[in-house]
């Protein structure tokens, strides 16, 4: 199956790379030019618009920022045949209303749409190890596996289209929530000069510990948040459209309302293009880090 790629962020660069690896035909398309030669550069067969990518591809992945790109991409090229026949697979990180809503519009204009968003960062896009989480019919689901198993070791269809994308909003505010409490516990213990490594043992050995803490700590020791593979900015986005989704839900937000306070602290400190884990700055100044 002929495969684009739309949308040639960290992510979505690293997806078609994945695919060209293994043997698959793709083309990819990025509105910036710079990001389209980019790709060139490292191989990629780049389109000068997604209209084209779409008709010369059956499987079209979208790894595009949110829904206002998505929509812009797909619906504002005055084409109202650009989708027909063709199979549009949304990967990045939307509400669920938002990715029913793109679905209607998809199937309106004689496409077919799922929605199938990932959780790893770029070592698991390289490696083929992405956690995949669709939502959509469970006969496309199946027609698209091949190219999900070149990015997953274990594509899940999760249920319907929203479902999906909720899935992969809980997962995603996991991720804000374990950065932020890890950020305070390692905080104080810093604050009363415990042993950081006498912490992390007693850590390591308990039902506390998640592999994440082991990755961040030494950027949290080090005040060194550079070459992001999941930059703050990103996360204080989906923290955002979590809460927006939970508030939907009547679920209680004060929680990550607070985290999402604690996101843009950092960001005003100018961590915004750093790794997520410079959310530390903000919830732990520290008098001998860069947040003095």
């Amino acid at each position: 199956m002929k495969t684009a790629v739309l949308g040639l962020g960290l992510m979505g660069a690293e997806i078609a790379l994945r695919l060209k690896r293994q043997g698959r035909d793709v083309l990819c398309w990025n509105r910036s030019a710079e990001r389209s030669e980019a790709a060139r550069e490292r191989g990629l067969a780049a389109r000068a618009t997604a209209t084209e990518a779409i008709a010369e591809s059956e499987i079209t992945l979208l790894v595009l920022s949110d829904a206002e790109a998505i929509r812009a991409t797909l619906f504002e090229s005055g084409d109202a045949d650009a989708l027909d026949g063709r199979i549009l697979i949304q990967m990045g990180t939307i509400a669920p209303r938002e990715s029913r809503e793109i679905a209607g519009r998809v199937a309106a204009q004689g496409g077919q749409y799922l929605e199938a968003p990932v959780l790893g960062s770029l070592p698991e896009a390289r490696e083929g190890r992405l956690i995949l989480m669709a939502g959509g019919d469970p006969e496309l689901f199946e027609h698209c596996l091949p190219v999900f198993r070149d990015l997953s070791r274990d594509p899940q269809r999760i249920g319907e289209i929203g479902q999906g994308a909720a899935m992969k909003l809980a997962m995603n505010q996991l991720i804000a929530g374990l950065t932020s409490t890890f950020a305070l516990s390692l905080g104080l213990v810093r604050r009363e000069e415990i042993d950081v490594e006498q912490f992390m043992g007693l850590l390591r050995d308990s039902a506390l510990y998640a592999k994440t803490f082991d990755k961040k700590l030494d950027k949290y020791l080090s005040h060194e948040y550079g070459a992001a593979n999941f930059p703050l900015k990103h996360l204080l986005k989906d923290v955002r459209l979590f809460k927006q989704v939970a508030e939907e839900s009547f679920l209680d937000t004060a929680l990550i309302g607070a985290i999402e306070d604690s996101c843009r602290q950092a960001e005003a400190l100018g961590f915004g293009d750093q790794d997520y884990s410079a959310l530390y700055e903000a919830l732990c100044p520290d008098p001998y880090g860069p947040s003095s």
